[in-house]
């Protein structure tokens, strides 16, 4: 019996113990050094916590980290919502901008999201033009038409020009980056890796809350 609570006391211990040790950890991450403040922030149009993903569907990298960001968006509270920005330095990075927010105005961005990815990055296909892009829309159940509508609407180009404008303001250099609150930008290199990248997010995230409420607290 006295094993047991002795075991039990241990075990407690060293629970609390680790939760000390990674809150340390967390409160470790200096500005500068692991993540990078956006001055002048930029202004979300959510009243939620936002978090931006920078992506381009091309990437390696991204493609890569997209499993582990699905699985850390299940973790988010209700208060954070998590969205994808795509990065464009030149004329395929526009066309495949183009087609995030086309699949996004049809609704089936869950369903075109990771075809995208893979068509790049395992396929090895282009997709440097409207009509390749058509294809692999029609193959996974979307028609041309729909497509093309939508991708050469007036709303679709609007995003795309507002997300490379977002992009710049947040003086993005490379994919997959974040930015938490329009305020911070999270790299993989400051931030040592894909994990780590996650890990800080949850630190700003909650900085950010408490920001929020001792505002709310003042007001």
């Amino acid at each position: 019996m006295y094993k047991r609570i002795c075991f039990a006391a241990i075990a407690m211990l060293a629970l609390q113990l680790s939760a000390f040790t990674a809150q340390a950890q967390d409160e470790n991450y200096i500005a500068g050094e692991h993540y990078d403040v956006i001055s002048p922030a930029i202004r979300s149009s959510s009243d939620k916590i936002e978090v931006t993903e920078f992506f381009w569907y091309g990437c390696g990298h991204c493609y890569n980290f997209e499993p582990q960001l699905a699985q850390w968006k299940k973790t988010l509270s209700e208060d954070v919502v998590l969205k994808g920005s795509p990065a464009m330095w030149n004329a395929p990075m526009e066309i495949h901008a183009k087609a995030f927010y086309a699949a996004e105005a049809l609704g089936v961005l869950d369903k075109m999201h990771m075809p995208l990815f893979q068509a790049l990055n395992v396929d090895r296909k282009r997709l440097a033009s409207e009509s390749e892009l058509a294809d692999l829309f029609e193959a996974n159940g979307v028609s041309s038409e729909d497509f093309s509508k939508a991708y050469n609407s007036f709303g679709v180009g609007s995003q795309t020009r507002q997300a490379n404008a977002r992009a710049r303001a947040a003086k993005i250099t490379g994919t997959p980056e974040i930015m938490v609150a329009g305020k911070y930008r999270i790299t993989t290199r400051k931030a040592g890796g894909q994990a780590n990248m996650l890990k800080i997010a949850d630190f700003l995230i909650e900085k950010e809350r408490a920001a929020m409420q001792m505002a709310s607290t003042d007001s």
